[in-house]
């Protein structure tokens, strides 16, 4: 089943874009069959690898290897299980509550799907002392699934790191209760209810409870961040009157460009060269990747003056907030780059159009 459900245009996400990679460990424990329900705590430890297809929807590789044998016969072997699955993830909060541009604080991700475990180990020991063979579930296989909820913690200005906390429960869908059976002429006990020999069900006393802890590292995406951006969404008639605005800048007279985008001052003869336009998101003072490569091209040394504006939408003291904003994260990148800065100030809402613009002036 395919479902598909979107709160906000977000910007195209490439083949190799939110992606992510992950450690975690914890215990569990069997669900029935034991003294006291902590009585086998089982340690494990695990690798999560996964990719964000939509800020809502994913798919992760999970595989956890546990290491006691309880309340299990002992293997002989250091690991005595491994569980691989294959996982949808479900992030509840940008599904409820809409995606903002950037990943919350704290959030709520749902996991569910299937996986392949094995047991380690010889499939029959010996008696200690004697030449009894024992048959048992090592080295056997069988289907597994796990339901999980994640809740998350986004860190960093950049909310490239995430720790997670993460109750979950794994059944071994086809396994069986092992009795076990004496042949008298073979001298042998055998295993008559091994892994993966049994009709799958969900069935509680095949199920064990994990509470487990991981962090994760998101790579950066081709948007020059770790997570989806809300895209810039124009009409025609939009991009239609922002490239009127450029054409009237590139056709009017140098003096008045002047008066208007750095005030009155004494400057040499203005071109269309001398000028950059950096864009910006609805609502964003970020600099994207585009915005980057068009300042890289002023020279160090140079003198710049700047100007930041913001469009009609929203009300004037945030808009003006926003132009400031804007006109300051492009004065601190250039001055980053050894360009000085001589003024960088923000004129709030300019003309009746989008105009989510930062204007640097060359001189």
């Amino acid at each position: 089943m395919a479902v598909s459900v979107s709160a906000q245009t977000v910007t195209e996400s490439k083949t190799f874009d939110n992606i992510y990679v992950g450690i975690n460990g914890g215990v569990a424990t069997k669900m029935t069959g034991q003294s006291g329900w902590l009585s086998g705590l089982n340690a494990n430890a695990g690798l999560r690898i996964g990719r964000y297809f939509t800020p809502v929807f994913g798919l992760a590789v999970e595989s956890n290897v546990y290491f006691a044998n309880k309340p299990f016969g002992h293997n002989h072997t250091v690991a005595r299980f491994l569980n691989t699955s294959l996982l949808g993830t479900v992030n509840l909060s940008n599904w409820f509550g809409g995606y903002p541009g950037e990943p919350r604080a704290f959030e709520v991700v749902a996991l569910y799907g299937f996986g392949w475990g094995h047991v380690f180990g010889n499939p029959y020991v010996y008696a200690h002392g004697t030449d009894t063979k024992f048959y048992t579930t090592a080295g056997k296989n069988n289907l597994t699934s796990k339901a999980a909820l994640d809740f998350v913690f986004n860190l960093g200005a950049e909310k490239a790191w995430q720790v997670y906390v993460e109750p979950a429960v794994i059944w071994g869908m086809n396994d069986q209760t092992l009795k076990l059976d004496r042949n008298y002429y073979r001298n042998e006990w055998s295993a008559t209810g091994n892994l993966g020999h049994d009709g799958i069900q969900y069935n509680i006393n095949r199920a064990y409870f994990q509470l487990n802890a991981g962090i994760v590292y998101k790579f950066k995406n081709s948007n020059g961040t770790h997570n989806f951006t809300i895209a810039q969404l124009r009409d025609q008639a939009e991009i239609d009157a922002l490239n009127a605005q450029i054409n009237e800048l590139r056709n009017r007279k140098p003096e008045v460009i002047t008066k208007e985008v750095v005030k009155e001052a004494p400057v040499k003869e203005l071109r269309v060269d001398d000028l950059v336009f950096v864009t910006f998101a609805q609502g964003k003072s970020d600099l994207t990747a585009d915005a980057k490569s068009a300042l890289d091209g002023v020279a160090e040394g140079k003198h710049v003056q700047i100007v930041g504006t913001a469009s009609p939408e929203g009300p004037a003291d945030l808009n003006q907030k926003l132009s400031e904003d804007r006109a300051n994260v492009v004065a601190d990148y250039l001055k980053d780059r050894g360009v000085i800065v001589d003024e960088a100030t923000g004129k709030g809402v300019q003309g009746v159009t989008s105009n989510r613009l930062a204007v640097v002036y060359v001189k």
